[in-house]
């Protein structure tokens, strides 16, 4: 070999030791690369950092948005109110409105000043609805909202400065029909009750303007750096396509320390899931950890007690967890087979279904969660599945099962509705002024029949069995106008409508319910007319089954794992109490409105981290919750409703 080639060869040998042993650096210039970067490069940690341990959440909580509205038709139970700021803004506005003599308005027996309120959750987009409370201040001579109608108002946020309100943005407007609870119990005796005062428009504030969900780095990660990659790492797992074509994660970095998101279609109706997988979406993870990860996962999706997160890191992980995710359908504890099957709906896995169905039908602490995950699944035996939990006893999963098909597929034929309160004489089949569009629905079930109406986020009657017909006498009061009657023995109704100036109207009517409600809409019945009569109809037992009202499952209840040779049966609580899946919204008004975002906060330094079931370590039990889906539901004071056994 030449000499000059011999020397190259020996110059290659040193540097390649020279590198290997650290005396030279032929990278680039620039800083070292970080530990992370090492990390994230070579290392085979098991314990990944995850998108919750680096932020926190904000935006949970529902915010008060309110109003100064104005009331007619009350016929006689208004008064002229008192001189107020409310007065003082509504007076304003009504004169921005051109309305004539707004003071003589005011001062007339037939309206009412009044406050409404709406609760706005986050994630809500414009052109949804959610009800609005409508209240009569205290200084008001105002006694009773029944057979009002709340004229369009606009909702926003507000402080009182001085002697003046000061308003923020509007983000709702409400109008329509007010249904009063205490129009149809005993306190509507007094004229006076407190009850008779307050009332809500179901379904009633239309969102004027989108409420966005952000998340915030902790202090100690804040950077533009970390905000990008939990961007990155989030539209990795959630993206869209915008109108080139063009893939767009659902997180945006818009500062150091605020990322903004948006709701991925799959998770629009249970935001709370979507933030919990979000929480467990790795912030840095090589192929070689994220398979190590799966392999303990796969492990731990088998254990009760850590099955509620494995699901969740495997959820987040997306399809390539759905093989394991599977075999946990094939556990023999129901807890962990939820957990998989919740899972797998989420991710488009048609296989959850049987244990869903199953989850919903024998076990209510998992009930609401798993109604909700059926919802998304747009299979023939998802629709099957919900049909079948109709004609089951509990009240609860009939109604749940409805809500949950009409949101996978309101043109069911099974539940398709028909809407009422139409005007004949409209070409366009649009509602009756004054009165307020609702829905009834007739679905034919098995079992004992039952009556279901709402009395909050929109409004509409289901009848559970279609063959459901009233037993005489009747005497019942439909509003202020109709009477509906029959004699003991009848087989059919009258239906009267009785108006000071005008002809008097009568029908005569099956004993069908289905056509009883007809009858007393074509006499121009409103939604909360209709809720007065079936209320009278349960408590005169003229219905041939039950009557139940807003029977919805619930979040937050205790489920008793099954006891072993070693240990009892424990309890856990499944989900949080005020984050239900907002497909089964249960936002009160007398609620704290930070228990939800503090809830999510405490996630934080919760051992089980934002999973749904926590176990408490000092309790027990040796059997099943002790509540039964058969006790009575009775009706409410919706402003401070004790909690429901169902």
């Amino acid at each position: 070999m030449p000499a000059q080639l011999r020397f190259r060869a020996l110059f290659v040998v040193l540097v390649v030791e020279c590198v290997g042993l650290g005396f030279l650096d032929l990278r680039a210039d620039g800083p070292p690369p970080s530990e992370d970067d090492e990390k994230t490069s070579y290392g085979t940690e098991l314990d990944t950092p995850l998108v919750g341990d680096y932020t926190n959440y904000a935006g949970m909580n529902p915010i008060l948005i309110e109003g100064v509205g104005l009331v007619v038709n009350l016929r006689g139970t208004g008064g002229n109110p008192a001189p107020s700021v409310h007065r003082s803004a509504l007076l304003d506005e009504m004169k921005r409105r051109g309305v004539r003599n707004p003071n003589g308005i005011l001062q007339s027996p037939d309206t009412a000043l009044v406050i409404v309120r709406a609760y706005l959750p986050p994630m809500m987009k414009a052109g949804e609805t959610l009800d609005a409370e409508v209240v009569i201040p205290d200084s008001a001579d105002a006694k009773s909202l029944e057979g009002g109608w709340l004229m369009e108002t606009y909702l926003s946020e507000h402080a009182i400065g001085g002697a003046r309100i000061l308003e923020g943005h509007a983000f709702a407007k409400a109008h329509g029909p007010i249904l009063v609870p205490g129009a149809t119990g005993d306190v509507a005796r007094s004229s006076n009750s407190i009850h008779l005062r307050k009332g809500r428009v179901l379904g009633g504030a239309t969102i004027l303007k989108k409420r966005e969900l952000a998340i915030f780095l902790k202090n100690e990660y804040r950077s533009v750096r970390n905000a990008t990659r939990i961007a990155d790492a989030i539209g990795r797992r959630f993206h869209h396509f915008d109108e080139y074509g063009s893939q767009k994660p659902m997180a945006d970095a818009v500062t150091d320390k605020k990322l903004v998101l948006d709701i991925h279609p799959r998770y629009k109706d249970n935001y709370p899931r979507y933030l919990q997988v979000i929480r467990h979406i790795a912030f840095r993870e090589t192929p070689l950890n994220q398979r190590l990860r799966m392999q303990r996962l796969h492990e731990d999706l088998l254990v009760p007690e850590k099955a509620d997160r494995a699901a969740l890191e495997l959820e987040a992980i997306g399809k390539d967890a759905i093989p394991i995710l599977k075999t946990g359908l094939k556990s023999p504890l129901l807890e962990c087979r939820f957990h998989a099957a919740m899972a797998l709906a989420y991710l488009e896995e048609p296989s959850a279904i049987p244990v869903l169905a199953e989850a919903a039908r024998d076990e209510r602490a998992f009930r609401v969660f798993a109604l909700a995950a059926l919802s998304t699944l747009d299979d023939a035996h998802a629709h099957l599945a919900l049909r079948a939990l109709m004609s089951e006893p509990s009240a609860e999963t009939r109604y749940g099962a409805f809500r949950a098909l009409w949101t996978l597929d309101r043109n069911d034929p099974f539940i398709l509705g028909e809407p009422m309160a139409l005007d004949p004489d409209s070409p366009e089949r649009k509602p009756k002024s004054q009165r307020g569009l609702w829905m009834l629905h007739v679905l034919d079930t098995q079992g004992e029949p039952m009556a279901h109406c709402t009395l909050r986020t929109r409004p509409e009657v289901v009848l559970f069995g279609a063959d459901q017909k009233l037993t005489p006498p009747l005497a019942l009061t439909v509003g202020p106008h109709i009477l509906v009657t029959a004699q003991t023995g009848a087989e059919t109704a009258v239906v009267s409508r009785f108006e000071p100036n005008r002809p008097d109207q009568r029908k005569e009517v099956s004993l069908q319910l289905a056509d009883l409600l007809h009858a007393v809409d074509e006499l121009g019945a409103t939604y909360p007319d209709v809720v007065q009569m079936l209320m009278q109809t349960s408590k005169q037992n003229n219905l041939p089954g039950r009557f139940e009202t807003d029977a919805l499952p619930e979040s937050g209840r205790v489920y008793v794992r099954p006891a072993t040779n070693a240990l009892p049966g424990r309890k856990a609580t499944i989900g949080k109490e005020h984050l239900s899946p907002n497909l089964f919204p249960r936002f009160e008004a007398d609620s704290s409105a930070a228990n939800a975002e503090a809830q999510a906060r405490n996630d934080d330094e919760a051992s089980d981290t934002s999973g749904m079931a926590s176990v408490p370590a000092d309790k027990s039990a040796s059997g099943k919750d002790s509540e039964s889906d058969d006790k009575p539901r009775w009706f409410w004071n919706p402003f401070n409703r004790a909690k429901k056994s169902k």
